[in-house]
């Protein structure tokens, strides 16, 4: 059996990766990067073999703000957010049994780009986003029944972006546009 020699550097967890991907298509989402500098950055994050060209690949993008993720989670019952409420840039909902209401439409959007990250188990979810927001489930999964999603017909530029992803098992996921 052969060692490591004691200098060797640590090799890079598919978390590691997966995380430094994640945050150069933030950058890109949210104008930062142009999608030529994309590309480049994201095939050096993809063949890195050291931490130190994770590092560089990253290098130019402003310092990740703290407190931009949340979580919320019940085991069962209801999640629900109305009103003018905060949403953080990363969202996180965890429920095994219940439903889950979340309204942005007069929320407190701070970012350009929001992800929600759905784990349910069983119970559905309404999420109301702005009138003039732009909304992606590619990420989203459904075990049981499908997404009830309708874009507008008319859609104003500027709004902003809202990614819905993560997995649903029994219970369906209805998106909606506010009115007003």
């Amino acid at each position: 059996m052969t060692s490591l020699p004691e200098d060797s550097p640590p090799s890079i967890g598919e978390d590691d990766r997966d995380t430094a991907v994640q945050r150069l298509q933030e950058a890109y989402a949210e104008g930062l990067i142009p999608y030529e500098e994309l590309d480049e950055r994201l095939h050096q994050v993809l063949t890195a073999k050291a931490h130190s060209e994770l590092v560089s690949a990253l290098g130019s993008l402003p310092a990740e703000q703290p407190g931009t993720t949340s979580t919320i989670a019940a085991a069962s019952g209801r999640i629900q957010r109305r009103g003018a409420w905060r949403v953080p840039r990363i969202l996180k909902v965890e429920s095994a049994y219940g439903r889950v209401r979340l309204d942005l439409s007069r929320a407190i959007l701070e970012h350009p780009v929001v992800a929600i990250e759905l784990q349910l188990g069983t119970g559905g979810a309404r999420i109301t986003v702005p009138r003039d927001a732009i909304v992606d489930v590619e990420g989203l999964r459904a075990g049981w029944k499908d997404l009830r999603y309708k874009a507008p017909r008319r859609s104003r530029p500027g709004g902003p972006t809202i990614r819905i992803s993560g997995t649903m098992g029994f219970g369906r996921l209805k998106i909606r546009h506010a009115r007003r």
